[in-house]
C-alpha cells in the first residue's frame, strides 16, 4: 500500500540525516498516516481510509466525508475517492426523490 494520503496528497519525502560530524546520509520522512473508519451518513455505512492527521482535521472542518466529497471537484480527488463520491451522489439523489415522492 502506498504511503500517500488520498485527500491531502502528502507522500514520503527524502532528505539527509546530518550527524554532528556533518556526515550526510539519505533518509525518508513519512507522512503521519492513520487508519480511520469514517461514517458516511448518506451511504449509511463506515468507509475505511488511510489518512494523514491533517486530512482528518480537514474532514472535521467540512462536516465529515460526505461534506468534503460533495464540495470538492473530481479533478482534485484520488480515483478511489471519485468512486466513493459517485456512490454518495447516487445515494443523495435517491434520498431526495424519496422525500419528494412522500411529500406529494
Amino acid at each position: 500500500m502506498a504511503r500517500r494520503c488520498p485527500i491531502t496528497g502528502k507522500a514520503t519525502s527524502v532528505g539527509n540525516h546530518v550527524s554532528h560530524a556533518n556526515n550526510r546520509t539519505k533518509r525518508r520522512f513519512y507522512p503521519n498516516l492513520q487508519e480511520r473508519r469514517l461514517y458516511s451518513e448518506l451511504l449509511g455505512r463506515k468507509v475505511r481510509l488511510r489518512l494523514t492527521t491533517s486530512a482528518i482535521r480537514t474532514l472535521d472542518k467540512y462536516g465529515g466525508i460526505d461534506g468534503y466529497l460533495l464540495k470538492t471537484p473530481d479533478r482534485r480527488l484520488d480515483p478511489e475517492l471519485v468512486r466513493l463520491k459517485a456512490q454518495i451522489v447516487k445515494a443523495r439523489r435517491a434520498q431526495e426523490t424519496n422525500e419528494a415522492s412522500s411529500e406529494g
